[in-house]
């Protein structure tokens, strides 16, 4: 088990940023895929944001060039930088990882965090 703790959410109004951390109690140098998901009342949950040991990261079209993925295996954490943010990135937030190479399309990840809420509102 890799436990996974996200932290980072809160209120913030259109337009603001906020940075996500999902922080794993042990090493992450063995999780070749790492990702972040929202989920909100109404929609499925979806792929945010993904970031693999090889290749460039992947992100979906509804964040593409406003947030960015990344990882620090020297903290064992892995990051959203989420900019420029509107109501519609409302949403529970949750980090996952696989030891695998997940495909972006699948949800396959081994390890899931428990989320944290992003509520973006004026």
């Amino acid at each position: 088990q890799v436990p996974l703790v996200e932290s980072g959410g809160g209120l913030v109004q259109p337009g603001g940023f906020l940075r996500l951390s999902c922080a794993a109690s042990g090493s992450i140098s063995s999780l070749n895929s790492m990702a972040w998901y929202r989920w909100s009342p109404g929609k499925q949950r979806e792929l945010v944001a993904q970031i693999r040991t090889i290749g460039r990261p992947f992100y979906s079209d509804a964040v593409n060039g406003r947030f960015t993925i990344s990882r620090d295996d020297a903290k064992n954490t892995l990051y959203l930088q989420m900019n420029n943010l509107t109501p519609d990135d409302t949403g529970v937030y949750t980090c996952c990882a696989d030891r695998d190479f997940v495909a972006p399309t699948s949800q396959a990840y081994d390890y899931w965090g428990r989320g944290t809420q992003v509520t973006v509102s004026s």
